[in-house]
C-alpha cells in the first residue's frame, strides 16, 4: 500500500469511527404524561424524567454527571391526568405517564370506568410512587363541613379526563349525591382555586400529593376549610373500592387548616406499555432507584421522600412491566 492508499485507507477508517460514535450517541426520546402544572404529577414527573436523562455528550455518571439511561431524552409532558395518559399509552402517542391505580386497573381489567370499552390489555407498570391524597378543598364562608353539605353547592369535579372525576363521582354517590344534585363545573385545581378567590366557586375536589401547588397558593389568599371525608361513607368507598385507602393530611400543611384532616387516598402510580422495549424499561427502572435519584427525589418535593423502593410495588393491580419485573428481581423487591 503506497503513501497515498494509506492515507485513503486511514481516512475511511477515521469516518467509519466517526459514523459509529454519531451512531451511539443518538438520543432516544421518552415522554412522561403528567397532569396540570399546577398539581403533583408535574412537578415530580419532571424531576424523575430529569433523573432518567443522560444526553449524548453528558458527563459520565461516576464524574459528577447525570446517572440516567445513556443516551435517553425524557421529558414530563403536562397532561390532564390518569385516564388521558392511560389512553394516550394505547394510542401510542405516549411512551409512559401517571395514573392513579384505581384508574390503570380498571383500564388494564375493562371494569369500573372502562365497562363497555376495549380493556388497554397491554398497560403495564414502572413502579408505585407515592399516595395520593384526596383534597376537597372549600371556602371557608360557603359553611360547607362535610361532603353531604355540596347539595346545591358550586363544586368543581375536576376537568373531563382526570381521575379526580372519577373518584369525585364515586365520593358523591357514596354520600347520596350525584352531579345533577350540585352545581358541577369540570375546571382544572388552578382554575377552580381562582373562581373561588374570585367568590364564584364554594368548593373542588384534587387528588394529588400534599403540599399541592394551587391549594396552597389559595391557602395564603383566601380562607379554606379542607374538607374530612371519614366516616361510614368513607369506610364503604375503602370497602367496595381496593384502590382506597384512609389517608391523613398533617395540620399545618395548608395555611389555615391548623387540624388533621382524615380523608381517602389512591395510590400514583408510573405506567407504560407492554410493547416498551425490556432492556430500556430496565435501565429506566434502574435509574430510577439509584443513590442519585434519591437524591434529587428527597431534595426535590415533599412526596418525592415517600418515593421508595419499598413501597414500588404496593397497591399495583396491573402486571409489571418485563423490564422492571427484571429489575426488582434482581433488586431482591419481588422474589416470587
Amino acid at each position: 500500500m503506497n503513501r497515498r492508499q494509506f492515507a485513503i485507507f486511514g481516512a475511511a477508517l477515521c469516518g467509519l469511527a466517526i459514523s459509529g460514535v454519531a451512531l451511539a450517541q443518538q438520543p432516544q426520546f421518552f415522554r412522561i404524561g403528567t397532569g396540570g402544572t399546577a398539581g403533583t404529577y408535574y412537578p415530580i414527573g419532571g424531576l424523575i424524567a430529569n433523573a432518567i436523562s443522560n444526553p449524548p455528550g453528558s458527563r459520565p455518571c461516576e464524574e459528577g454527571g447525570s446517572c440516567g439511561v445513556p443516551g435517553l431524552i425524557a421529558t414530563a409532558l403536562s397532561a390532564n391526568g390518569s385516564v388521558a395518559n392511560v389512553n394516550a399509552i394505547a394510542g401510542g402517542s405516549l411512551e409512559s405517564g401517571f395514573s392513579q391505580s384505581d384508574v390503570a386497573t380498571w383500564a388494564h381489567s375493562g371494569t369500573g370506568i372502562w365497562e363497555g370499552r376495549d380493556a388497554v390489555s397491554n398497560l403495564r407498570a414502572i413502579a408505585n410512587l407515592y399516595p395520593e391524597t384526596i383534597h376537597l378543598v372549600a371556602s371557608a364562608s360557603s359553611g360547607i363541613e362535610s361532603v353531604s353539605d355540596l347539595a346545591g353547592k358550586r363544586v368543581s369535579l375536576d376537568e373531563p379526563g382526570s381521575g379526580t372525576l372519577v373518584d369525585a363521582r364515586i365520593i358523591l354517590g357514596a354520600y347520596g349525591l350525584s352531579e345533577e344534585q350540585v352545581e358541577a363545573h369540570y375546571l382544572k385545581p388552578d382554575q377552580a382555586a381562582e373562581r373561588m378567590r374570585d367568590g364564584a366557586m364554594d368548593a373542588f375536589f384534587f387528588v394529588g400529593g400534599f403540599p399541592a401547588g394551587a391549594i396552597a397558593e389559595l391557602a395564603s389568599q383566601h380562607d379554606i376549610k379542607l374538607v374530612s371525608i371519614s366516616g361510614e361513607e368513607a369506610d364503604s368507598v375503602v370497602s367496595e373500592h381496593g384502590f382506597f385507602a384512609v389517608n391523613k393530611v398533617p395540620a399545618g400543611t395548608y395555611e389555615g387548616v391548623d387540624e388533621e384532616v382524615t380523608t381517602l387516598s389512591v395510590g400514583a402510580q408510573w405506567v407504560t406499555s407492554a410493547e416498551q422495549p425490556e432492556e430500556l424499561i430496565y435501565e429506566i427502572t434502574k435509574a430510577l432507584w439509584n443513590d442519585n435519584t434519591r437524591k434529587l427525589l428527597d431534595a426535590g418535593h415533599l412526596k418525592g421522600r415517600q418515593i421508595t423502593l419499598e413501597t414500588a410495588l404496593d397497591g399495583v393491580g396491573i402486571p409489571l412491566h418485563l423490564g422492571a419485573e427484571k429489575f426488582y428481581r434482581e433488586a431482591g423487591v419481588l422474589n416470587n
